[in-house]
């Protein structure tokens, strides 16, 4: 198997901001008419981070990635809510804080890690897809595409899974539709960077992998 030198940073990076949006998804802030979760900000970067996986290593080795970020996410969950069942020692005044914001109820974790997976390989699918068809040409439209559907599925699924039933039905479509735009718009935004991280990157690792005889199995680890 071919070394590369960034591929190990790329999926340290992944992860980190997987993490970070699980812990921190719960913070509510207000962004102009937007009421959202603040992970808006930057939970898109784990699919900009997808798109230059599959664009430059291909859809075997960002579906490997994904499934590593599902593994820790499971891992970080499972952790956190143990730290939230274990009574707190005598004199401890802070055990109500790590459980409001650590104490996540099981159908939001698990709706997070449908979401986080399915998303995930759903945008490196297009993404590896739409470059064999263009022939590798119009990079933005793949990317731009890619997240459009794996950051809706994702945003679907978890606030379907983890909401439903909980708040009133209007303000979950609405909230649907806020963060499923939100996170487009910065995928757009950021189209520059992305052009430039994936031009880099391809010169330093001497990769621009075409997936024509991929095996496109969601369900393979390797």
């Amino acid at each position: 198997m071919k070394h590369y030198k960034y591929l190990g940073l790329i999926t340290l990076l992944y992860i980190t901001f997987q993490l970070v949006s699980d812990v921190t998804a719960g913070k509510i802030v207000q962004l102009g008419w937007f009421t959202v979760s603040v992970t808006v900000l930057y939970f898109p970067v784990t699919y900009i981070i997808a798109d230059v996986l599959t664009e430059v290593y291909g859809y075997s080795v960002a579906r490997n990635v994904v499934w590593k970020v599902l593994l820790c996410s499971v891992i970080a969950g499972i952790i956190y809510s143990l730290v939230v069942f274990l009574p707190p020692a005598v004199g401890f005044d802070a055990n109500a804080a790590y459980t409001r914001v650590l104490g996540q109820v099981p159908r939001i974790l698990v709706g997070g890690w449908i979401a986080v997976w399915t998303g995930g390989i759903l945008n490196d699918y297009i993404m590896a897809k739409m470059k064999v068809w263009t022939k590798g040409k119009h990079l933005w439209l793949r990317t731009i595409s890619s997240t459009i559907v794996g950051e809706g599925a994702n945003t679907i699924l978890f606030y379907v899974i983890a909401l439903s039933f909980v708040i009133p039905n209007n303000i979950l479509f609405y909230s649907i539709l806020s963060g499923w735009f939100l996170k487009v718009m910065l995928e757009v935004v950021l189209t520059p960077v992305t052009y430039f991280v994936i031009n880099w990157l391809k010169k330093a690792e001497n990769e621009d992998h075409y997936d024509k005889n991929t095996n496109f199995n969601p369900l393979i680890v390797k």
